[in-house]
């Protein structure tokens, strides 16, 4: 089947066409986490929407399930047969500084639009990482470090271009396609191949912004200080804490290597003065190690949470929380503290409660966790990641599991299922049987291949 079906892609399609064993596969289907593999029997690398279509149309007539990966960053199920589209080369940028909007190739990484967008004094709503697709933060809603006063990413997806389960290309906007918009605003399973979206641009002339570092023996108090902090933060300010074991390698500052440390991420919009205020009674906790927070270009903000660049074996896993008081800095350290038995080389709590300006209302898109007061955050890495996470996570979701929201969003889930309120599943069902009668891209399933 895999050859019969390869033969009639290579007929219609202009990109490549490869099956397992032929030269430049094992390329053409790597994922940024290697800990999943990636093997279909067939991996077409679309050169353009009319390539998108015809692996749709013919992975639908030959009965076989498509799924689609742009960086592959999110991949956290193997993927083992049926046909694989890789989107990488869908890279256009088209900036419209007038009506401050952007029209974005499935293939790209935030990096390239930060970049492009910079030229013009404007800046796309990212993650903590810009080396991430784009797409794939924008199904899953988005959440990045400047969450509390810009909402989710999604929120400025203003349109897009989809190949439907069916073959069919349409543009998806507030007015034509409009459930199809309203779902791919959060929904994460798309019923259909995202080719392009629109993305509204916000303008961040100030930033201050970074990190302080704390050492093992400052974990707790900060921690503790922290949390209460939040509950009268200002609506600008977003910030989270990570606890982080560091590896003794030198690409590691030398202050930090092989310590076991709390990263306080700051992020505020605004004047240097006002985010040296509110940042204050954070720096007041503890000595720090390293004090980060300064002025920042908000090109720049992957500076902020550091995150990796490059590929490497790791699973995450991850929850919404309704609130954090009455016991919870006790049994979240207790599970996950610097002196906890447990396998995560980094576990965080954001703070996201209430984004402000609220851009969207209820009811718009299909977000999962959007009243969550924080999120947390796990990973491990290395090559038994994948083995290890699943179970130590269950673990410490059953230790903090009174303080659990009942929506998970899908992105900062990872590995875990993403949970929405059962009206929403049952729209994004409803949506997801119109474009792709057949489920060919499996939207019928929590999580595509991909979530990046």
């Amino acid at each position: 089947m895999s050859s019969t079906l390869a033969d009639a892609l290579s007929a219609h399609v202009q990109g490549p066409v490869l099956v397992p064993g032929a030269p430049g596969y094992d390329e053409e289907v790597a994922a940024f986490n290697l800990a999943v593999p990636i093997r279909p029997d067939v991996v077409v690398g679309a050169a353009g929407v009319a390539d998108v279509v015809a692996a749709v149309r013919l992975a639908r007539e030959h009965g076989v399930p498509l799924r689609v990966q742009a960086t592959g960053h999110g991949a956290e199920r193997p993927l083992t047969s049926g046909v694989l589209v890789t989107t990488r080369r869908l890279d256009e940028v088209a900036v419209d500084p007038a009506s401050r909007t952007a029209t974005v190739g499935a293939g790209v990484r935030w990096a390239a639009v930060v970049e492009r967008t910079a030229e013009h004094g404007l800046v796309p709503v990212v993650g903590s990482s810009s080396n991430v697709g784009v797409v794939g933060f924008l199904l899953g809603g988005g959440l990045g470090p400047l969450a509390r006063s810009h909402g989710f990413g999604s929120d400025r997806l203003v349109g897009a271009t989809v190949v439907t389960g069916t073959g069919e290309v349409v543009e998806a906007g507030d007015g034509e396609h409009a459930d199809l918009l309203w779902a791919l605003r959060g929904g994460k399973a798309a019923p259909g191949v995202v080719v392009a979206v629109r993305l509204a641009l916000v303008e961040v002339p100030d930033l201050y912004a970074g990190a302080l570092v704390f050492d093992t023996e400052h974990v707790e108090a900060v921690l503790r200080g922290w949390l209460a902090w939040t509950a009268t933060a200002d609506d600008l300010t977003t910030t989270s804490a990570a606890v982080v074991r560091m590896p003794p390698i030198d690409v590691v500052p030398e202050p930090l290597r092989g310590r076991t440390v709390l990263s306080l991420r700051f992020a505020r919009p605004g004047p240097a003065d006002d985010g040296e205020r509110a940042a204050a009674p954070l720096r007041a906790l503890a000595p720090a190690l390293l004090d980060g927070l300064a002025p920042l270009a908000a090109r720049d903000s992957d500076r902020i949470h550091g995150d990796p660049t490059t590929p490497a074996p790791v699973w995450t896993g991850g929850a919404g929380l309704a609130h954090v008081r009455d016991g919870f800095a006790d049994a979240w350290l207790d599970a996950v503290g610097p002196h906890a038995d447990q396998p995560f080389v980094a576990v965080e709590l954001r703070h996201v409660a209430a984004p402000v300006p609220a851009t969207r209302t209820a009811g718009e898109d299909a977000v999962a966790g959007r009243d969550a007061a924080f999120t947390l955050g796990l990973v491990t890495v290395g090559p038994e990641a994948a083995g290890v996470g699943p179970g130590a996570a269950e673990r410490v979701l059953s230790a903090v599991r009174p303080w659990l929201a009942d929506e998970a969003n899908p992105n900062m889930s990872g590995g875990l299922p993403g949970r929405w309120r059962p009206d929403v599943a049952a729209r994004l069902d409803a949506v997801r049987r119109r474009y792709d009668p057949d489920d060919v891209l499996g939207s019928r399933v929590p999580e595509p291949v991909d979530a990046g």
